[in-house]
């Protein structure tokens, strides 16, 4: 990032702060509604408890005698009764879902020679000698309005000249994303290798033999019996897959870690063709990858970050139109690239309409399932002519991590869900810093989240995903403590920049230097 632009970044940075710190804030007469209605079982309650309360205060000694006799004459009864409350307790204990904590996590931050500013994104893209005049100015013209800054990262092999990419340069990518950001988890959690029960590793377009994960299980020399899994062609929605595979698999294996590393390959997948639904997946995606160490041990409870709450998953797979919408396959010389569809986005909101109409009864206050409610009975029972009610999802969290897939992307969910730019902040900054890295964006934007000191306790952070097939997956997270950027050990990406952030990012950014074929 040119001295320029980091100035002109910063200055624009601080005028945005003062301007996104003020987060939502309800009405004062939607507050009072809510708190009436989120409150109501206590003033129902109250005045029941209050006459409660006042007539024990008025048992006198012969009250309890009589009442001691009562249960001595019916002793088979009141033991039996006690016998079952035990049994019932006992089976609710056994049967509940066990808990599944985030101990922390990391993600990867590669070295200043993999840095790809605009500049030198068209400067490779031109002396690749493949592209046509014609759609490398299409490629400019996508990047100067993606959304992308200029520290963005790519592997070494797309950034040689000439580039070379090969199976052995792509296994040097993916290992050191994948060991690069494990090593910072172990080394933050304390954790042992040894003690690993569970590896789950997504990669979406990058599947070798030995697989990534039994490139992890090699690297650490993990136990023998360990359940190690490896998620391809998923698409950016992977790693919330990922998540809510491990914590499925830590109902079953007791006192345990998982480790859930998610990532994507750039050096066998960049598209060296001519057709523009396939360039759209170059001027987009980078470098990068994140580690999450996750256990269901109840005493690492008191160190851990977030308690993982929900994990509601959406496939649209089986409508061609979503199927078909983001779809690898030889374009017409051959070559085979990742077309998106102009349709993306239409199928990415029905997506996430099926997704938060199952996740909103589980997280969304009272007070706004009964306003949606009344709202759908008057427009389909009553015929009257209102406008559906939505949902204010700001009540039930207070942050939201949403894949960082383009700029169109964040644009509709922030106008669907009615956000504001201090919500938005981490997705658009994750974006500009380091592009669409795929599933493992929604950590950059949580590590976002914590370097600005804005996590506390109690918190309820909203993680969400989209990917190929069509998927729309969610992830819910509380926070278990206040988390502070300045004990932050390492794998947070954003701790020695975060001053510089957020920053203006202008609706175009024009490339310095044109590069014509």
């Amino acid at each position: 990032m040119s001295a320029q632009e980091t100035s002109t970044g910063a200055a624009a940075g601080g005028g945005n702060e003062k301007q996104s710190s003020r987060r939502h804030s309800p009405s004062r007469l939607k507050l009072c509604y809510h708190l009436a209605v989120s409150n109501a079982l206590y003033i129902l309650l109250g005045p029941a408890a209050a006459a409660l309360a006042l007539r024990a205060s008025r048992l006198t000694a012969s009250d309890l005698a009589a009442a001691r006799s009562a249960v001595a004459a019916n002793l088979p009864l009141t033991v039996a009764l006690l016998g079952a409350l035990a049994v019932l307790a006992t089976v609710y204990l056994i049967r509940r879902p066990r808990a599944v904590y985030l101990l922390d996590f990391a993600c990867y931050k590669p070295g200043p020679e993999h840095v790809v500013t605009r500049e030198r994104f068209m400067e490779q893209s031109a002396a690749a000698g493949v592209f046509t005049g014609d759609n490398l100015a299409f490629q400019q013209k996508i990047l100067e309005r993606s959304g992308l800054g200029q520290g963005t990262y790519f592997p070494a092999a797309v950034l040689n000249s000439p580039p070379n990419p090969c199976m052995a340069e792509a296994r040097a990518e993916a290992e050191a994303v994948m060991f690069g950001a494990i090593d910072q988890v172990l080394a933050k959690t304390g954790v042992r290798a040894r003690d690993i029960g569970i590896v789950v590793v997504n990669c979406s377009l990058f599947c070798p033999t030995p697989s990534l994960s039994a490139m992890v299980v090699n690297h650490y020399k993990l136990r023998g019996n360990v359940a190690s899994y490896n998620l391809g062609g998923m698409g950016c929605s992977a790693g919330l897959i990922s998540i809510d595979l491990a914590k499925q698999l830590l109902q079953v294996h007791r006192n345990t870690y998982a480790l859930v590393v998610s990532m994507e390959n750039i050096t066998l997948n960049w598209y060296w063709g001519n057709n523009r639904s396939m360039l759209m997946s170059n001027c987009l995606f980078r470098m990068g990858g994140a580690a999450v160490l996750l256990t269901n041990r109840a005493a690492d409870r008191r160190r851990a970050k977030y308690q993982l709450v929900h994990t509601v998953r959406t496939h649209h797979g089986a409508d061609d139109r979503a199927y078909r919408c983001v779809f690898q396959e030889e374009d017409e010389s051959g070559t085979v690239g990742v077309a998106l569809s102009k349709d993306l986005m239409a199928v990415a909101g029905e997506a996430l309409k099926t997704n938060i109409t199952t996740l909103g009864p589980l997280v969304l206050p009272m007070s706004e399932q009964i306003l949606f409610l009344a709202s759908l009975i008057g427009k389909k029972v009553l015929g009257l002519r209102i406008r559906p009610y939505i949902p204010d999802f700001k009540m039930a969290f207070e942050h939201f991590c949403i894949h960082a897939g383009g700029r169109a992307v964040l644009d509709t969910i922030e106008k669907n869900l009615e956000l504001s730019g201090w919500h938005m902040e981490p997705s658009r900054m994750t974006l500009y810093r380091w592009g669409n890295t795929s599933s493992s964006s929604l950590w950059y934007e949580l590590a976002y989240t914590e370097a600005k000191g804005r996590v506390r306790r109690g918190h309820r952070a909203w993680q969400i995903a989209f990917g190929s097939g069509f998927k729309c997956n969610s992830a819910v997270w509380r926070a278990l403590r206040t988390i502070d950027p300045a004990k932050e050990k390492g794998g947070n990406p954003w701790v020695d920049e975060i001053h510089r952030f957020p920053v203006d990012v202008p609706k175009v950014e024009s490339v310095a230097a044109t590069v014509s074929s």
